[in-house]
């Protein structure tokens, strides 16, 4: 019989080397699996490169593994894993051709696998987070919708009219590209980029597809071109800042089980009565983020903002058209 019930670790915080982080069942020293997959991580020299976690405390991405327990880890986990192995192989015509709820959950499992080492870590950390992650209600409250719809990873689920995430796909100029491998997430907001090769994947984890919508036009403009990495550095900034400004939490139900189901429906609401979607958007914090992201091309924030109403921009035009870039040119 089909395994229909979600697990739900928030309420007794069960959080431990002992649990597997998938299905909660008891687990070994031995049963773990890569946040990062062993792929992952022979494709592009990753497994003793260090990774830098809340408490201050360095990891690998070698070392960075989770509980999961030998069910988990060769029925559900694996088969993913090589799903997605074989369609990056192809580049981004094999990763197109994903169903982007297999992309959702191979990136909310690298997401879940860096939350949960963070807060099995803070039973014990190096130095207390200056934010612990479960000290924080309405963050715990976030991450537990969130784990509801990964857990169709494990639970053959549909989504009822919602993709949970906005995903957005990126195809990077060689020209001046550098670097094979990129990673990076933001935990509170729940926005993830990873770069394959020419590919970059970014992806806001909990929004229901909203920030996707609107940021759609944008992402539009850039799709058959090659974007050199500085216009995709600016395309993570709307990104990460959209789901900064973003100010609401899905949630998801689940429809009663009848006799012969063979998957889990789940429907979702967002409160938009009481709650606007977005905050404002603020050019001074949104200049700030993309100063971050245009770090290794060392543009300031005086120089995005030479104009407060019309900030740097590499992506569009004066008519908001897209503007192909072969290589950088120094500002100065």
């Amino acid at each position: 019989m089909t395994e229909l019930s979600l697990y739900d670790p928030f309420p007794k915080m069960q959080f431990s080397d002992k649990h597997c982080f998938l299905c909660g069942a008891h687990t070994g020293p031995e049963n773990r699996t890569p946040v990062f997959a062993t792929w992952l991580q022979d494709r592009y020299s990753l497994r003793d490169k260090e990774l830098l976690l809340l408490d201050k405390s360095i990891t690998t991405y070698g070392e960075l593994t989770i509980p999961c327990c030998d069910t988990c880890h060769t029925e559900h986990v694996i088969p993913m894993e090589e799903e997605i192995a074989t369609a990056a192989e192809q580049g981004m015509a094999g990763l197109q051709a994903l169903d982007p709820k297999r992309l959702f959950q191979w990136i909310g499992k690298m997401y879940y696998g860096t939350l949960i080492t963070e807060l099995i870590k803070e039973a014990d950390p190096l130095i207390m987070p200056q934010n612990p992650v479960s000290e924080n209600p309405k963050m715990l409250g976030k991450f537990r919708e969130f784990f509801k719809v990964l857990q169709s990873l494990r639970v053959p689920t549909v989504f009822s009219d919602f993709l949970p995430c906005s995903l957005f796909m990126l195809e990077v100029s060689p020209t001046e590209d550098e670097l094979p491998f990129e990673y990076q997430d933001e935990l509170t907001t729940m926005a993830f980029s990873i770069k394959l090769g020419p590919v970059v994947l970014v992806c806001t984890l909990l929004d229901n597809g909203i920030i996707g919508k609107a940021l759609g036009k944008l992402h539009r403009l850039t799709q058959g071109q090659q974007l050199h990495p500085i216009q995709v550095a600016e395309f993570k900034a709307r990104v990460f800042y959209a789901a900064y400004i973003f100010n609401v939490v899905p949630e998801y139900f689940e429809r009663p089980v009848k006799s012969g189901d063979t998957e889990l429906t789940l429907d979702s609401i967002i409160d938009d009565v009481t709650n606007e979607i977005f905050n404002p958007w603020e050019m001074t914090a949104y200049a700030h983020m993309l100063e971050e992201m245009l770090k290794p091309w060392d543009i300031r924030e005086h120089e995005i903002l030479a104009d407060p109403q019309s900030p740097l921009t590499f992506l569009v035009d004066e008519q908001n058209q897209f503007q192909p870039m072969e290589r950088y040119q120094k500002m100065r």
